[in-house]
């Protein structure tokens, strides 16, 4: 009955016409932003978070929702027009999505890749429903020194499963951790790492940080990549599958909905790795395993279910435990912040609108996705071929407009311009700068229950270690980043033996 009334709460907050009219912005925008290759929900949600200040913290976190799992379903429209993903997580979309499309039934894979995403949507919706609130009741019995440990845990989940160099994810978080730090002291109201800088004095700009990373600096390196995209198809016919096309999808849909369902709770690149697994596993059990990577329609269905399960299910740790599972869930606790809320376990208990409002909102969010996508794929084939010289001055307008209206200070366009700068050699060391993000968004909280529990301990560090709880997450912590180091330290080992002889 508590999860009936919860809904019913969400509900009365979901279906208002304001926060109608929000989802349906955030879907649409996010969908579009999906369908573009080189932008993606994190740019585009770290350009819109000035717009957000403005508006009612329900509506502003239900249209930035909105935007992250529309992009999950617009990027698997050009992987399967044009074989080039708007997102990464539709990588795998496009090896099967594609060959659908050469062989006429673009509209068949279209409506695989939807279907699946609204069917794993709506499921992912009931778990953050009867998951989140047993969550977010134990974190509340967690005292300093455990939300300690559980920080540093998702910092080194972050670390795990970063991609690229882990040396270069070590660094990152490091560096977010500084960055973190910039600004007044709490306890001795001294100014730290500011360098004599006034407008430093109250820490760096979330804003002008994420738009820098990962709005100017992606666009910076999108200009590096730009090629001429040509859809294969101008116009898409069939958009609904047959009878043999639904039998062939319920199963690979439901194995790729629980694969996203539990992925997506992890650190880092949980909707990557489900898309994967899903395709790995359908290609195993399918019966029609001789078609994947030639047109196997449960190649789109079972991976596109995946990713947009993960992407409703990385909200459970960010709205129970305040600790964001990848690059967007930080930016959307950066948007919390910027509306006053703390983000945490309380949030359920002192905000049952926002909290119950935002699950309900995301399945209605994937059912406009389903009624208004479909009918608008010749839009979004018309946008694909669009050139992205066109397209950067505005983003770059936009970025600098954001920036400067939030504060109304033209140092935090400098300071955006100076973070684009950095996220665009960042990318040319193959650095991925979201553990940074994650990094930045966590050290204050990490500093204040470090030094909550320090205070309550009188100063003795045992206390991490001795209470049971702290000691568990610690070793997980410990115990995570040995096994992923291990294999590197002995590579490096056999390759110094190998030039010594």
């Amino acid at each position: 009955m508590d999860i009936l009334s919860n809904l019913l709460i969400g509900a009365e907050s979901a279906l208002s016409m304001a926060n109608l009219f929000y989802c349906l912005i955030g879907v649409l925008l996010g969908t579009a932003i999906g369908v573009l290759p080189g932008l993606g929900p994190t740019t585009t949600i770290a350009m819109l978070l000035p717009l957000t200040a403005g508006l009612p913290a329900e509506s502003a976190m239900i249209m930035l929702a909105g935007i992250y799992y529309g992009s999950q379903y617009g990027g698997s429209t050009t992987a399967i027009l044009i074989n080039l993903p708007g997102e990464t997580t539709s990588l795998v979309t496009a090896l099967d999505g594609y060959e659908m499309a050469k062989r006429g039934k673009a509209g068949r894979a279209l409506a695989a890749a939807a279907i699946g995403s609204f069917v794993a949507g709506t499921i992912a919706t009931l778990i953050i429903a009867l998951f989140a609130p047993p969550l977010a009741a134990l974190a509340l019995s967690f005292g300093t020194p455990e939300y300690f440990s559980l920080l540093v845990l998702g910092l080194v989940s972050s670390i795990v499963l970063a991609h690229g160099s882990l040396f270069h994810a070590v660094a990152m978080v490091l560096l977010g951790l500084l960055l973190g730090m910039v600004g007044t002291d709490v306890n001795s109201g001294i100014a730290r790492y500011t360098f004599g800088i006034p407008e430093l004095s109250d820490g760096i700009g979330f804003v002008p940080l994420a738009m820098g990373m990962f709005g100017i600096g992606e666009i910076i390196a999108n200009l590096e990549h730009e090629t001429s995209r040509q859809t294969l198809v101008k116009k898409v016919n069939g958009l609904l599958p047959t009878r043999e096309d639904l039998v062939r999808m319920t199963a690979p849909v439901l194995r790729g909905t629980v694969l996203g369902s539990v992925l997506g709770l992890l650190p880092g690149g949980g909707m990557l790795l489900a898309s994967f697994a899903s395709y790995s596993l359908e290609k195993k059990v399918s019966r029609n395993r001789a078609e994947f990577g030639h047109g196997a329609i449960e190649g789109v269905a079972g991976p596109e279910a995946a990713n947009n399960a993960g992407a409703q299910t990385s909200f459970i740790p960010m709205l129970t435990l305040g600790i964001p599972a990848n690059s967007v869930m930080a930016l959307m606790i950066g948007a919390m912040i910027i509306q006053g809320i703390q983000p945490g376990p309380s949030v359920m208990t002192e905000q049952p609108g926002l909290f119950w409002g935002l699950v309900v909102s995301m399945w209605v969010g994937n059912l406009m996705l389903v009624v208004l996508n479909l009918p608008l794929i010749g839009i979004w084939v018309k946008m694909i071929s669009i050139p992205y010289h066109f397209l950067f001055p505005a983003i770059i307008l936009f970025c600098a407009i954001g920036a400067y209206s939030l504060s109304n200070s033209t140092f935090d366009i400098y300071l955006t311009a100076v973070f684009g700068i950095a996220g665009y050699v960042l990318r040319k060391l193959d650095a991925e700068p979201a553990p940074m993000l994650l990094a930045f968004i966590l050290s204050p909280m990490l500093e204040e229950y470090l030094r909550r529990a320090l205070l309550v301990s009188h100063g003795d560090p045992s206390v991490f270690v001795t209470r049971p709880v702290s000691a568990t997450l610690l070793f997980i912590a410990a115990a995570l980043m040995v096994a992923v180091f291990l294999p590197v330290l002995r590579r490096n080992r056999k390759l110094a033996f190998q030039d010594a002889d």
